[in-house]
């Protein structure tokens, strides 16, 4: 285990996972929020298994995730969905992994939610491009577990625009409903409040499209001629997480952490963080989420730093969302 460079606010390593988390203390963790490798059929480089290798070995980092957990502590992961081998059938290893952690941890599951990420490339190619039997896969499941069953969350936190409707709505209730019985028989026989409560509640269909072409992250990656994750996904994922889960000042920890979009995320919302991958590469690249001053030579600089080892780890000063950080001090703060 071995620390690459740290924030105002949190620290990236390079580690095992089980080596990460069994360095934190008990009970001071308010969110662990990941995607670890998924249990995909054909090999990835970024690593994976088997379906019943990966469910025994995601199981393996239950008693430390449990452990670290405070009690208003939330456990979300990001699953990917899967075939089996060479048959149009789904595999289950999500659904497994769920129930052996609620059944051999007694975590749980405080809701389960769906990513649809709608730019998704139609998969698997077998039965979806060439023999055109199944639709495309485009939904990641994500359970959302707790130790106890008053996990600390407040949804108001993660509003939702009204629709033009329900503006309207709230401007004239009088105009647009009527108390009445529904299709259901139940009756309705008070009017409608129309105090705004700032957004509406938002559902456990999350829509973020994965398109990041734009990103400081991946121009960098370009530039230096640096493999990025293969695996990563969007900010607004973790962030409403973060938001609905946490307060400002909250531990996170993402302990298959790629490029690092929880660190970034849980930094730009002044959470406390902790992130860690196996591969040197990606999380040394994943500085890059925090070079916003865009001094190209210094950051190429520190990152080859990183790379070999030489000079240590490295400090980044500020938070990245309330100031622009200096990339000069990167180089300048070895800790």
């Amino acid at each position: 285990m071995k620390q690459i460079y740290q924030t105002s606010l949190g620290t990236a390593y390079q580690a095992d996972a089980n080596d990460l988390l069994g360095s934190v203390e008990s009970d001071s963790v308010d969110l662990i929020i990941t995607s670890p490798p998924f249990a995909l059929q054909r090999q990835k480089e970024y690593g994976n298994k088997t379906e019943v290798e990966y469910i025994n070995w995601l199981l393996s980092f239950g008693p430390q995730i449990h452990r670290v957990l405070k009690d208003t502590g939330s456990f979300v992961i990001d699953l990917g969905g899967a075939y089996r081998r060479n048959r149009p059938v789904r595999s289950l290893y999500n659904y497994q992994v769920l129930l052996r952690f609620c059944e051999e941890f007694d975590f749980r599951l405080a809701e389960e939610f769906f990513w649809h990420n709608p730019a998704k490339l139609p998969s698997p190619i077998e039965w979806v491009n060439k023999r055109k039997i199944r639709a495309k896969d485009s939904v990641d499941t994500i359970w959302w577990m707790s130790k106890t069953d008053f996990p600390k969350a407040d949804v108001r936190r993660v509003l939702t625009p009204y629709s033009d409707r329900m503006k309207k709505l709230l401007e004239n209730p009088e105009l647009f409903y009527q108390p009445a019985k529904r299709p259901s028989g139940h009756s309705i026989s008070r009017g409608f409040d129309n105090s705004s409560n700032g957004g509406a509640i938002p559902s456990n269909l999350l829509q973020f499209s994965n398109t990041d072409s734009n990103s400081v992250y991946l121009h960098l990656c370009k530039k230096f001629g640096i493999k990025q994750h293969p695996a990563r996904f969007p900010s607004r994922l973790p962030e409403f997480f973060i938001k609905f889960l946490t307060e400002e000042g909250d531990m996170i920890i993402d302990p298959f952490a790629g490029s690092n979009t929880t660190g970034a995320t849980a930094e730009a919302q002044k959470r406390r963080w902790i992130s860690g991958d196996l591969v040197l590469e990606y999380i040394a690249a994943s500085i890059f989420r925090f070079a916003t001053d865009r001094n190209d030579i210094l950051i190429e600089q520190v990152f080859k730093s990183l790379m070999s080892g030489t000079n240590g780890s490295y400090e980044i000063p500020r938070c990245i969302n309330t100031s622009r950080p200096n990339v000069a001090s990167f180089a300048a703060n070895p800790i």
